[in-house]
C-alpha cells in the first residue's frame, strides 16, 4: 500500500492534531515520553500572543545601544535563528546576530576579539539547561565581560536565557541576576522549536518582522490539518516515504540562493527525527546542482525555490525526467515560517510511515556520554593512530581497514574505496565556521560527489552531534566517515571547569569517534597539526584528487 493510503487508513492527520501518542508507538512505556514532545503542533497559533513581549524586549535593547547579539546554543536551540537571520536578515537599526554553536577555541577567540562588551547582548539557549556547550560558552563570555570592567548588574542586563521551566539554567539566571528568562514549552523538543521562543526571541532581537513570519506559519499550520490529499505536509511525507521504499533514501535539497541555509535546519530535523533503529532518510544539501547523470539511483530531490527563479525551475524540470522531484515554491523570505511548519508536520508523519519514533535521540545522548567520559579521563576507548604522515595522525576505526597507509592520499582513497553502491560519504570537520577555511572543503565535497555519484555531506563539529549525528550512529550502516580534527595550540579557559575549550572540542570529536566505531561504522580520522586555511585547502586538494582516479 502506498504511503498516502497508509496515512489515510491510519487517520494520521487527525491523530497528530489531537496529539495521540499511540500513532507513533503501541508500547505504553514509550507513549508517555512521546506525549511530552507533541506541544509543537499549535506553536504558530499561539505565537501571536508572544509578539508584544518580544517586540518590547527588542526595542529596549536597541534603545540601550545594542549592536550585536551573541546566541549560545546547539542544534534546535540555535539553527532556526541562524536560518532566519540568513534568509530574512536583520531590520534597520537592529543588532547583528552571531550564532556561537561551536567549542572551537580559535573561533571563540576570534569572535570575541571582534565584539565590544559594552554593546554586546547574549542569549543563552538550552532546553534542558544542562547542555555542555552553551553553559561552557556562557562561562567564557561572562569572564570576557568581567575582564572588560563591567560590573555584575551591567553584565546581568546583557544576558537573556531561553530554557524549559525550572531547568538548571533558569536557576543559574537567578543566581547570576541575568536579565530575564524566556520560558519555552516543556512539551516541545529542540528540533521542533523554530516557532517557540527559541526561534522567535533571537529573531525579534534582530528586528525580524514577527507578524509577517507568524502569519505565514499560521496559514501553513491550518493547512496541515486538512485531509491527506489537500495537506501539504502529508503529501511531502508520503512522497519522502515512497522514495525511501524504492531505495531513494538520499533526500537532496536544492534551493534558490536566498534559501540556501534552510537546508541546515531541515537536515537536522530529518536526520535526528528519522535516523534510528537502523532506519533513516539521509538529508543531503546540494549547493551546486549539476546534470542528472552525476547522481545515483538512491537520490530524491526537494526543490525549494522562489516562483520567479526560472533557472532553478528549469533544472528541476530536467531532473524530474530522471529522478523523483518534489517542488516547493515560496513568494518571499517570510515564507520560511510556513516551511518550518510544513517540515515539522511532514517529518512527524514520515516517522509514522517508517515506523520510528521521531521524538527521541538516543545516539545523540550516547555521544554526549562518551565525551563526558573522555573529559573525565576515560579515554582508553579512543582508537590509537596507526600512522603519522607529515604531522597528520591517521586512524582507521570501526569497519574501515587501512593498514599502514604510506600517505594521507592513500588513507583517503581507502575511505572512498569502502563506499558501496548507495552508500554516502560524510566529512565531519572540527574547525572554525569560517568561509576561508571551509569553502575549499565544501568545493571538494561537491567534486567528490559529482565524480563518484555518491551523496557527500559536509558537517561542522560539534554542531552535527546535535543533529545528523543521530543518523550517523542510529540509522543504516551506509555511511563512510572522514573525521577531521586538529591540534591547534589555541585554548580558552572555561571558568569553574577543569578543562578548557580545546579539550572540550577535542573530546567531542573523540567521543563521536568512539561511538561511531562502537556501532561498526567505517571511520577515517585525520588529525591535522592545525586548522589554518592552507592546511585545510591542502586536504581539500587531496580529497578532490582521490576521487579523480
Amino acid at each position: 500500500m502506498a504511503a498516502r493510503e497508509r496515512l489515510i487508513e491510519s487517520d494520521a492527520v487527525r491523530r497528530l492534531r489531537e496529539r495521540d501518542a499511540s500513532l507513533f508507538s503501541s508500547d505504553l512505556d514509550q507513549r508517555i515520553p512521546i506525549m511530552q514532545r507533541l506541544g509543537w503542533t499549535d506553536l504558530a497559533e499561539k505565537a501571536t500572543g508572544r509578539i508584544p513581549l518580544l517586540t518590547a524586549l527588542a526595542d529596549s535593547i536597541v534603545t540601550e545601544g545594542a549592536t550585536d547579539i551573541l546566541l549560545l546554543g546547539m542544534g534546535g536551540s540555535s539553527l532556526a535563528a541562524l536560518v532566519m537571520e540568513r534568509i530574512i536578515g536583520r531590520g534597520p537599526g537592529f543588532p547583528r546576530l552571531h550564532v556561537l554553536d561551536t567549542t572551537s577555541p580559535v573561533q571563540v577567540t576570534e569572535l570575541l576579539r571582534s565584539l565590544a562588551p559594552e554593546t554586546t547582548y547574549v542569549v543563552v539557549a538550552s532546553k534542558s539547561g544542562t547542555t555542555i556547550e552553551p553553559l561552557s560558552l556562557y562561562a567564557v563570555v561572562r569572564a570576557w565581560f568581567e575582564r572588560s570592567g563591567l560590573e555584575k548588574p551591567a553584565i546581568g542586563r546583557r544576558v537573556i536565557v531561553i530554557t524549559d521551566p525550572g531547568s538548571p539554567l533558569e536557576k543559574l539566571r537567578q543566581r547570576d541576576m541575568l536579565r530575564t528568562t524566556m520560558t519555552a514549552p516543556a512539551t516541545v523538543g529542540g528540533r521542533y522549536s523554530a516557532l517557540s521562543l527559541f526561534g522567535l526571541t533571537p529573531a525579534a532581537l534582530i528586528g525580524v518582522h514577527l507578524p509577517s513570519l507568524v502569519l505565514r506559519a499560521q496559514a501553513m499550520e491550518a493547512a496541515c490539518t486538512a485531509p491527506v490529499d489537500e495537506n501539504p505536509a502529508a503529501l511531502l511525507a508520503a512522497w519522502m516515504t515512497d522514495a525511501w521504499e524504492t531505495g531513494r533514501d538520499k533526500l537532496t535539497f536544492v534551493t534558490s540562493e536566498r534559501y540556501a541555509s534552510f537546508g541546515l535546519w531541515a537536515e537536522q530535523l530529518v536526520a535526528e527525527s528519522l535516523g534510528k533503529d537502523g532506519v533513516g532518510i539521509v538529508p543531503v544539501i546540494e549547493p551546486t546542482p549539476t546534470d542528472a547523470g552525476a547522481y545515483g539511483p538512491d537520490r530524491a530531490f526537494v526543490v525549494l525555490r522562489f516562483g520567479d527563479d526560472t533557472r532553478t525551475a528549469d533544472w528541476s524540470r530536467a531532473m524530474a525526467a530522471v529522478h523523483p522531484v518534489f517542488e516547493l515554491t515560496v513568494t518571499d523570505v517570510f515564507d520560511v515560517g510556513a516551511e518550518f511548519v510544513r517540515w515539522e508536520h511532514a517529518v512527524a508523519l514520515a516517522g509514522v510511515l517508517l515506523g520510528v519514533n521521531p521524538f527521541d535521540e538516543r545516539s545523540v545522548t550516547e555521544a554526549k556520554q562518551a565525551t563526558s567520559a573522555i573529559l573525565e579521563g576515560g579515554s582508553s576507548e579512543v582508537p590509537a593512530a596507526t600512522a603519522d604522515l607529515g604531522g597528520t595522525w591517521i586512524t582507521c576505526a570501526g569497519g574501515l581497514t587501512c593498514t599502514s597507509p604510506s600517505s594521507r592520499m592513500e588513507a583517503i582513497r581507502a575511505a572512498l574505496d569502502a563506499l558501496a553502491p548507495s552508500d554516502y560519504l560524510a566529512l565531519l570537520v572540527y574547525a572554525p565556521d569560517d568561509p576561508e577555511r571551509l569553502e575549499p572543503l565544501a568545493d571538494a565535497c561537491t567534486a567528490v560527489s559529482h565524480r563518484t555519484g555518491h551523496a557527500v555531506c559536509m558537517e561542522l563539529g560539534p554542531r552535527y552531534l546535535h543533529s545528523t549525528g543521530q543518523l550517523h550512529k542510529g540509522g543504516p550502516n551506509t555511511g563512510v566517515f572522514i573525521l577531521v580534527t586538529a591540534r591547534d595550540r589555541a585554548d580558552v579557559e572555561v571558568p569553574g571547569k577543569p578543562f578548557g575549550l580545546a579539550a572540550l572540542h577535542r573530546a567531542q570529536a573523540e567521543g563521536d569517534l568512539v561511538t561511531l566505531a562502537r556501532h561498526g561504522r567505517r571511520v577515517l580520522r585525520l588529525d591535522l597539526p592545525t586548522t589554518d586555511p592552507a592546511a585545510l585547502a591542502a586536504l581539500a586538494d587531496e580529497l578532490t584528487a582521490a576521487a579523480s582516479r
